[in-house]
C-alpha cells in the first residue's frame, strides 16, 4: 500500500506537517502513516562505555551516567508515543480516517529507507527540530534524506495553508519531464492552475519543450501558463512566484542543469530557508 508518510519530529513545523500530509492524504484518497524517528546517537539504548571502563572510583560513575541515558531514551521514546498519538488526533480532525503509527529507533534516512516501497509522497518540515525564533534553519538530515530516498517530497513551512496553485521550475531534464507527468497524472494537482517557468534565454528549443509539457498537461485538464524568464535561478523563481501568487513549488533535485545545481550548495539552503511556501522536491 502507498502512504503519504508524515515526519513528525516535534520541531515547531509538527502541526504544519500534519495538517499538509492530511491534506495531501485526501487529495490522493491515501492512508496515512505518522512516523517518528528516535535518534540513535541522542538517545542510545546501550551506551557504549569501552575504552572509559578501568578508571578504579570514577567506574561507578559511569555506569550511573549509562543509567541515566538508558532512562532518557526510556522517555524520549515514551514522548514519542505521546507525540504520535497528538498527530493522529490532529490528523483525524482534519477528515483522514486511515492512520498508521509507527516508532523507529535509529538514524532518520535509514529509517526511511526501510519503508520507502510503502512511501508515496514524504512529508517533512522545512525547518529542524532545534530551531527557534532567532535562529531558523532547514533540517540538518534533510540534504540526506533528499539525496537518500527516491521518492517525491513534500518540505512545509511552520504555517499550513491549503494550495491552490503550483509552479514547476522547468528544465527540461528527464527529472522534471517525470515531473511533468505527476503533475498530470496525480490527483494533488486537479483544479489547480499550474505554472511552468524556465530560467534562461528565450529559444525556439526552450518554448518547444514548454510546449510539449504544456499539451500533456492541457489533456489532463489542467490550466497552464508558460514562461521564460532570465536572470539569477534562486531570484528569479522567488521574483515570479510572489508576483504571481504562487501557493507551491515543485522542483527536481541534483543534476546538472542550472535549476538543479542550485539544489546543492549554499543556494539551496538559502531558498528553503526563505521559503514561506511548501515546496515538492523530485527525484
Amino acid at each position: 500500500m502507498s502512504n503519504v508518510v508524515a515526519c513528525i519530529d516535534g520541531s515547531r513545523s509538527t502541526t504544519a506537517v500534519c495538517d499538509y500530509a492530511a491534506w495531501a492524504s485526501l487529495r490522493l484518497d491515501a492512508s496515512l502513516m505518522l512516523f517518528h524517528v528516535l535518534d540513535q546517537l541522542r538517545y542510545p539504548t546501550e551506551p557504549d562505555l569501552a575504552g572509559s571502563i578501568g578508571l578504579g572510583s570514577r567506574e561507578h560513575l559511569l555506569e550511573e551516567l549509562a543509567e541515566l541515558d538508558q532512562k532518557r531514551s526510556r522517555i524520549a521514546l515514551d514522548q514519542g508515543r505521546h507525540m504520535l498519538e497528538a498527530a493522529a488526533a490532529r490528523v483525524r480532525e482534519d477528515g483522514v480516517e486511515t492512520i498508521q503509527q509507527r516508532q523507529r529507533h535509529g538514524d532518520l534516512s535509514d529509517s526511511l529507507l526501510d519503508v520507502e516501497p510503502e512511501i508515496r509522497l514524504l512529508v517533512m518540515g522545512l525547518h529542524g527540530e532545534s530551531s527557534s525564533d532567532r535562529d531558523i534553519h532547514i533540517g540538518s538530515q534533510l540534504e540526506t534524506v533528499i539525496r537518500t530516498l527516491h521518492r517525491p517530497i513534500l518540505l512545509v513551512p511552520d504555517e499550513f495553508a491549503p494550495p491552490r496553485n503550483a509552479m514547476l521550475a522547468f528544465d527540461g531534464s528527464d527529472t522534471v519531464k517525470r515531473g511533468v507527468d505527476l503533475l498530470s497524472n496525480s490527483p494533488i494537482f486537479r483544479d489547480f492552475s499550474l505554472h511552468l517557468v524556465m530560467v534562461g534565454t528565450e529559444s525556439e528549443a526552450n518554448w518547444s519543450q514548454l510546449r510539449e509539457a504544456e499539451q500533456k498537461l492541457t489533456a489532463a485538464g489542467c490550466e497552464v501558463h508558460l514562461a521564460i524568464r532570465a536572470g539569477d535561478v534562486e531570484k528569479t523563481l522567488h521574483s515570479y512566484q510572489e508576483e504571481q501568487g504562487i501557493d507551491l513549488l515543485v522542483m527536481g533535485a541534483y543534476g546538472h542543469s542550472r535549476i538543479r545545481q542550485f539544489l546543492v550548495g549554499s543556494t539551496t539552503t538559502n531558498m528553503l530557508k526563505t521559503s514561506g511556501s511548501p515546496l515538492i522536491i523530485l527525484r
